[in-house]
């Protein structure tokens, strides 16, 4: 039986994915195969040696300690794509919000209370404070082209917006969805240099941390309404409101709320709530769960952030084992385990191997049983990160 810890509440609809007769899903675990969690921070957890993937039900995972499980040979997944209509939804409304003043509007009626037969006339008389412009005919700047961004840049373009697309690294299913009307933007600058409303969706990283700063918000246009939905390290929040002092920010809608950034007019401040749907949560989690079905019983990755994409199409030979190795991307590693295994006698049916960095990541299918020591044999590979066999 496989035993499956949560770290946060889970959708039931997800949960309901795993037999009970085949799993046991608990919020506390001394000895979990895995793990499933949604915005808990794992960094300081001391995770026991039986944990072999975290799934992660979201795309973002900054609460991971993605390098140290990768060490380990522990597999982290996540689940792009699940939640992105209910932050295109939000990034839509974001826009609205950065060009009507709709909440200060909607603030400012509700002090109008006791006034009685006074307020339709004092409305009337006080909305020519909150004017703001349409979204219609005017650019849109959409840096990053994933899943939630090509939503984005199609539903801005349905909306009579020119959008304006850049990444680099964009995928072939990504550009296959995009509008024939989003323009490519070959370089950052073409976005900042042209767009009106600017609106990011990229993982933060090491490369992407502090993304909008001073020197980039030099070179946007004058009053450019800025959108962050992705992740809060991408700004640098100082200069967006030294920008904001300048004249050149007229607006800037955050779903990460910051104690300097709040109590400023031209600051929306959300606590966010990107994902937060029971659409996206249900979906996030189904995915979660599927993914950590496949892997757990099949060996198959697919959405990994630290591992290969990896699976073997042929079923698990009755009576056979299935070997996943997570290992080095050093020559000679395949090698090497499949001389340990022709030593332990025993034939290979079926194999595949992927890499991605520094790690590598091979499924291998044996006619028999694979016993202890034949397993120590292969434990004993120098580069070798874990081996894990499955029964078929």
């Amino acid at each position: 039986m496989y035993k499956i810890q949560t770290l946060n509440k889970i959708s039931a609809q997800g949960l309901a994915q795993l037999p009970r007769d085949d799993y046991e899903v608990a919020s506390e675990l001394l000895t979990p195969d895995a793990i499933l969690v949604r915005s808990a921070d794992m960094h300081s957890m001391e995770l026991p040696d039986s944990v072999k993937a975290i799934a992660r039900a979201g795309a973002g995972t900054n609460n991971i300690p993605i390098p140290a499980m990768t060490e380990r040979g522990v597999v982290v997944f996540n689940t792009p794509g699940a939640n992105a209509n209910a932050v295109r939804e939000l990034v839509l409304l974001s826009l609205l919000l950065a060009s009507r003043p709709v909440i200060q509007a909607a603030e400012w009626v509700q002090g109008l209370a006791g006034k009685g037969s006074e307020i339709p006339d004092l409305a009337e008389k006080g909305k020519s404070q909150f004017v703001g412009p349409e979204i219609r005919g005017k650019t849109l700047g959409v840096i990053g082209l994933g899943a939630i961004g090509a939503m984005v840049a199609n539903s801005a373009s349905d909306l009579g917006m020119e959008v304006i697309g850049y990444d680099p690294f964009i995928s072939v299913d990504a550009a296959w969805s995009l509008s024939r009307s989003v323009a490519k933007a070959e370089t950052l600058d073409t976005i900042l240099t042209r767009a009106d409303y600017i609106t990011i969706h990229v993982p933060q990283t090491p490369e992407t941390k502090g993304l909008i700063n001073a020197d980039r918000i030099k070179a946007m246009k004058k009053g450019v309404r800025i959108i962050n939905l992705a992740r809060g390290g991408l700004i640098v929040n100082a200069d967006i409101l030294e920008g904001i002092k300048s004249g050149k920010i007229d607006c800037f809608v955050t779903d990460f709320a910051d104690e300097e950034l709040l109590g400023n007019d031209k600051v929306i401040c959300l606590p966010h709530l990107g994902a937060s749907t029971p659409e996206a949560e249900e979906n996030c989690a189904l995915m979660a769960v599927r993914q950590l079905r496949d892997f757990l019983e099949t060996g198959t990755i697919i959405n990994s952030v630290n591992f290969p994409k990896c699976r073997l199409e042929e079923p698990i030979p009755a009576g056979g084992t299935r070997l996943c190795v997570a290992h080095k991307n050093i020559p000679n590693m395949v090698g090497q385990i499949t001389t340990a295994l022709a030593e332990s006698s025993l034939n290979i049916s079926g194999m595949t191997n992927q890499s991605r960095g520094d790690v590598a990541y091979t499924v291998i299918d044996v006619d028999t049983p694979v016993d202890g020591a034949s397993m120590y044999k292969l434990g004993a590979i120098k580069g070798l990160i874990g081996v894990r066999p499955i029964a078929g």
